[in-house]
């Protein structure tokens, strides 16, 4: 036998298991509950640098009211829990291991009361107390061993570097439908416990199952939908445990009023300060430039790069700050990077800015790409446009790739230069009305169906009832098709 293979078979024979704080159950688990929440302070670190927390102090405190009232009743309650609202426009929510919590602004813009916000909480703590990330690193660090690799990182937790390698790996590790369904029961029992109305958690899923189709609609990835499972098959289980009861739920808390008291003015939608797209045109105010993506390519504005996904999803157009160096320097860094092999390049100017570009393939562990790479000087920043395939692909995206390099040049335009994010705003209403109605006396600057889906109403014949507040979204990106403006 090998002495790497006997290695494996040691650690494979010495497979702890833990019990499941929640159920009870004894599982597999090859972490301790002190490198659990290691791994999840250096992940939350790495969450509020590149996501950033929505600026809103009292928010934040109220969110983080709700969300300790919970963790200090579960089943973990000694865990240095955390909660946060990131400033990110997807309509979301997501926990790290060891205890970190965290809601979106486009979350918190798209329900409407404190309930359903308890129960989007609950659910997240349910993913802590019953250690799920855990577990999915375990079973994937078992595989691991199984094969006898070797990593290093800092000590305690070198057997997990695969999985911190990454930055935010952590969040893109896939629950199982177990593991949600765990979830959801937790997040109900601890909303219940807590004296919120868990009969809101219908109304939860049903806004993430709006959103999820205005995304689909909108030529966007669905955030939530990409992360858990069809909100249809957990209303049947909400309803199944409602079912189950037997308990007058008529006093408990949906604070209704209260919630949206907090989230007055709140950001709606991308904040078009860091950036927004105008038909297939990127615009950046603050930056003043602008650069233009290929039609018919899925589109999205992270807080790392600009990036555009081919419709056969196979090739790839990114945009990200290379910093203060020169587009030479730049270049020769990302040409050095181990396993990639530069090709033909050249200098030249991109409407008058210098350009450094360079063909290259490079070996990933999905197999071999090749794209095009340029890095450009505006402003004394450089900036890097990468666009690549496939091997073989190349010369059916070469001109695309120059093309949407080509693009890139000043912003100019006043009305793109200094607009400002849509926001949320209330209106009480005294009088009975549809939604259209409501519309029409006053606007907003989404469409309807999208107003629908945020003031918790079935489509525009949805009923307005007098004495309530409503949201309207007012301000933001005009919606115009086109490629923008020059």
């Amino acid at each position: 036998m090998h002495v790497r293979t006997a290695f494996a078979a040691a650690a494979l024979a010495t497979v702890a298991c833990a019990t499941n704080p929640v159920t009870g159950k004894s599982e597999l688990s090859l972490i301790s509950e002190s490198q659990e929440i290691e791994m999840g302070k250096e992940a939350a670190q790495q969450v509020q640098q590149s996501i950033g927390f929505y600026d809103d102090p009292a928010l934040q405190s109220y969110v983080s009211q709700i969300g300790l009232k919970m963790a200090h009743a579960s089943e973990r309650p000694q865990l240095p829990w955390e909660f946060h609202v990131v400033n990110d426009a997807s309509v979301n929510a997501f926990a790290l291991p060891g205890g970190f919590i965290y809601v979106t602004r486009g979350l918190m813009g798209a329900i409407s009361n404190e309930a359903e916000l308890a129960t989007v909480v609950g659910h997240e703590i349910g993913h802590v107390t019953n250690r799920h990330t855990v577990q999915q690193i375990s079973k994937q660090q078992l595989f691991s061993l199984g094969l006898g690799i070797g990593m290093i990182l800092k000590p305690g937790l070198q057997q997990f570097a695969g999985l911190l390698n990454s930055g935010l790996q952590l969040l893109f590790l896939k629950y199982s439908r177990d593991d949600e369904s765990q979830a959801d029961k937790a997040g109900f029992r601890y909303a219940l416990h807590g004296g919120w109305d868990v009969r809101q958690m219908l109304n939860m899923f049903q806004v993430l199952e709006g959103e999820s189709q205005l995304d689909s609609t909108a030529g966007k990835l669905p955030e939530w939908a990409s992360t858990h499972p069809a909100p249809e098959d957990r209303i049947q289980a909400t309803e199944q445990r409602l079912d189950t009861l037997h308990a007058d739920l008529s006093n408990l808390t949906v604070n209704r009023e209260g919630y949206l008291e907090h989230i007055k003015g709140i950001v709606y939608g991308e904040d078009p300060r860091q950036g927004y797209f105008q038909g297939n045109a990127f615009l950046h105010p603050d930056l003043r430039f602008q650069l233009t993506f290929p039609n018919g390519w899925q589109r999205q504005n992270t807080p790392a790069a600009v990036v555009a996904v081919s419709p056969n999803q196979d090739a790839m157009i990114q945009l990200q700050l290379a910093g203060k160096v020169s587009p030479e320097q730049a270049a020769q860094q990302f040409l050095s990077q181990q396993g990639i092999q530069p090709g033909r390049n050249a200098s030249e100017t991109v409407n008058g800015l210098p350009v450094t570009s360079s063909y290259f393939t490079a070996q990933t562990q999905e197999g071999q790409i090749e794209g095009l790479v340029s890095f450009l000087s505006y402003n004394n920043t450089t900036y890097g446009i990468l666009g690549y395939t496939g091997a073989g692909n190349l010369s059916q995206y070469d001109q695309t790739f120059r093309q949407t390099i080509g693009s890139f040049r000043p912003l100019t335009d006043p009305a793109a230069i200094n607009v400002q994010p849509a926001r949320v705003e209330l209106v009480r209403v005294n009088d009975a009305m549809t939604l259209k109605e409501f519309d029409q006396r006053y606007p907003s600057s989404i469409p309807l169906a999208e107003l629908a889906v945020i003031n918790g109403l079935d489509g525009p014949n949805g009923e307005i009832r007098p004495g309530r507040y409503y949201k309207r979204v007012v301000g933001g990106i005009p919606h115009t098709a086109g490629p923008g403006p020059r």
